[in-house]
């Protein structure tokens, strides 16, 4: 690891200026993965901005909304008792995500942030479009088996990691954002990007941009739901497949239903194709099986990953079988 400066940041309109005003900064708060991702290679700063004494840690809920402060730690999130009841696929996947270890120090903030779990992206000494632009996509004709199987081009497969983020996704929360232009709310549909040809460039993040929290609607939907992940071992391990639903029935028909998957695009990945193929029709498996099909519809498998084809399609059948009560 090179030489790099250091300042704590004494608020959050501090911590910005400090790093609009550095050249090649970035925050650091738990360091679970920046610290990883710099001794390894993968990442270089000249200069890191702490935020460990910065404000931004709290939990918030009331009648309309969950707000988590963006340096709140994963540990409180997903134990917090009002949570489990109001968001169970919430705490879930935070419990699901990492190990105890990890979730005590890593933070939301973070946990959004995290980089891709991609051998060759971790590897400095593999070319990787994410890690330098244009030097080529190994896993494409590679070891490809933990790869993306949806939102994948010619630059870039790799699976997006974060299990919260799937879960905020199916839960249309909104990311705050504190930047060198002001505040400003994204919503979780939006905040990543698809890798196309700048594979680099994964979240609508501008220099200096700081998470400040997560607003998360409390709904009736988001009281019945879940969180399934499959994976190759049972604790600090990454989604193979998630499944993030919420469904309310009415007299067995469904009248809402969120979606989002983990382990199979290269961003938390939701589509309404999906969940309007369900809406307004009986729960069935019939149903169900046409919902897994519209999901795989546009899939792109390569060599090692094709099981995922069909190993999405049975967890998403476990999981609103569950939630339906067909099981």
């Amino acid at each position: 690891m090179r030489a790099f400066g250091y300042t704590v940041a004494k608020d959050p309109a501090d911590a910005v200026r400090i790093a609009a005003r550095t050249p090649n900064s970035t925050f650091i708060a738990g360091g679970t993965d920046l610290l990883n991702l710099m001794r390894d290679g993968a990442e270089v700063h000249d200069h890191l901005v702490d935020l460990s004494h910065l404000n931004i840690n709290r939990i918030a809920l009331d009648s309309r909304w969950l707000r988590v402060g963006g340096l709140t730690r994963m540990r409180e999130v997903a134990e917090h008792s009002g949570l489990r009841g109001a968001f169970p696929v919430l705490s879930e996947a935070l419990l699901a995500s990492a190990s105890p270890q990890v979730r005590n120090m890593a933070t939301i903030g973070g946990n959004l942030l995290q980089r891709t779990r991609c051998g060759y992206f971790r590897d400095p000494a593999s070319p990787c479009n994410k890690r330098a632009p244009g030097s080529g996509c190994p896993a494409i004709n590679g070891n490809n088996r933990g790869h993306a199987i949806l939102g994948c081009s010619d630059h870039c497969i790799a699976t997006h990691p974060s299990d919260l983020a799937v879960a905020l996704t199916a839960l249309d929360a909104w990311v705050r954002l504190l930047g060198p232009d002001g505040a400003r709310a994204v919503p979780m549909s939006d905040f990543y990007l698809l890798p196309r040809s700048t594979p680099a460039k994964e979240t609508v993040i501008r220099s200096g941009d700081l998470i400040t929290g997560v607003d998360v609607p409390r709904t009736s939907l988001a009281t019945h739901s879940r969180y399934l992940k499959l994976r190759d071992r049972a604790t600090f391990e990454f989604a193979v497949v998630s499944v993030a639903a919420a469904l309310q029935l009415r007299g067995g028909v469904v009248q809402d239903v969120r979606l989002a998957f983990g382990g199979i695009g290269t961003r938390p990945w939701r589509d309404p194709r999906v969940e309007a193929s369900l809406r307004g029709r009986p729960l069935t498996e019939a149903a169900i099986d046409n919902a897994g099909r519209a999901l795989v519809r546009e899939a792109t498998p390569y060599e090692d990953n094709r099981f995922k084809v069909q190993l999405v399609q049975r967890a998403l059948a476990s999981v609103l079988g569950d939630l339906g009560g067909m099981r």
